[in-house]
């Protein structure tokens, strides 16, 4: 009888975890559906009056309800692209660095400094950004710039020290610990036997990660780049505070700009009817870019995990058999 009751209520446990599990994972959804389309019907007021002439033109002008996002828009590409463009190499290097050369005593300590940049509030490094990196720029790197380069539209006008060229340095702060982080652990997946043959077969190190490592992992490297990319795009906080919120196109990294989350941050609290709409549609099309580079993300971790792996362990070991009978 006892045994009876015991198998009856871990039935009824699993039956009860199974359930609530599930009701997460429905809640999650419901959430983020019920997000998309209280924005989207906020957001049609702007899409009916404005269509496709919303990025198309420049004038954002709330006293005559004229809206255009095309500023923001290519200031959000502008810097997330120089963010990612800085903090690709840095990642994938110290991703190397922490999985392939550092001690194991000392993989640990340095990767918790790494992940640690990830919990800084994006208040922080926007107030890094504009007393310290700002400042910098304004009468070191910047100048520097502007004295040598000014010839070239890119590095054209004053050095303000906020501007594009700052808030992409901060985004590149920002996402460096997911590019980090993902690169790294798709590299500690690498099967350890492909390493131990190329090693046995007198290849050095730097031969095992280019030949080995980096082949097996550059799906999940550019996935963890993606996910990057769709972090500094989102970013709102720190980049407001250091690139001038200029409804500019950015001509030049010296000068103020804006981005989509910048411009949604500013003008919020004021908004009102079709100022507000027009701000829920920039919203929309922000939410609609990161949902389109985190499914790029996604389906490249689908080819790390699924396949291409098999595929190219397959062909490294024919690599490796053809190399071993040369030698």
């Amino acid at each position: 009888m006892r045994k009876l009751r015991s198998v009856s209520y871990r039935q009824a446990s699993e039956f009860a975890f199974h359930h609530a599990t599930a009701l997460a994972a429905v809640a999650l959804v419901v959430l983020i559906i019920g997000i998309f389309l209280v924005v989207t019907i906020q957001a049609a007021p702007a899409w009916r009056a404005f269509g496709l002439s919303f990025v198309t033109t420049a004038i954002w002008d709330p006293l005559r309800n004229e809206y255009g996002a095309t500023p923001a828009i290519l200031g959000t590409i502008l810097t997330s692209l120089l963010a990612l463009a800085v903090a690709a190499p840095l990642g994938i290097g110290t991703a190397i660095f922490l999985s392939e050369i550092i001690p194991k005593w000392l993989r640990r300590p340095f990767s918790f400094v790494v992940e640690l940049l990830a919990a800084v509030p994006s208040v922080v490094y926007g107030l890094w950004g504009l007393f310290v990196l700002a400042p910098w720029l304004r009468t070191g790197l910047g100048q520097i710039l502007a004295d040598h380069l000014g010839f070239v539209p890119l590095f054209a006008g004053p050095s303000l020290g906020i501007g594009v060229l700052t808030a992409a340095l901060v985004l590149a702060i920002m996402i460096l610990p997911t590019i980090t982080a993902i690169s790294g652990e798709v590299m500690r997946a690498v099967p350890a036997d492909l390493r131990e043959a190329m090693f046995a077969l007198g290849a050095t190190r730097w031969e095992v990660i280019v030949k080995i490592v980096l082949p097996s992992s550059k799906s999940g490297i550019a996935g963890a780049l993606l996910l990057g990319l769709g972090r500094a795009i989102g970013e709102a906080i720190a980049v407001t505070m250091v690139i001038g919120n200029a409804n500019l196109f950015p001509t030049s990294l010296l000068a103020p700009a804006q981005t989509m989350a910048s411009l949604i941050v500013n003008e919020f609290p004021e908004a009102f009817d079709m100022h507000l709409s027009a701000l829920l549609l920039l919203a929309m099309l922000l939410f609609f870019i990161t949902l389109v580079i985190n499914l790029i993300a996604t389906w490249f971790f689908y080819r790390t995990k699924h396949g291409v792996t098999n595929g190219t362990k397959s062909s490294l070991w024919a690599k490796l058999t053809l190399r071993r009978q040369q030698a």
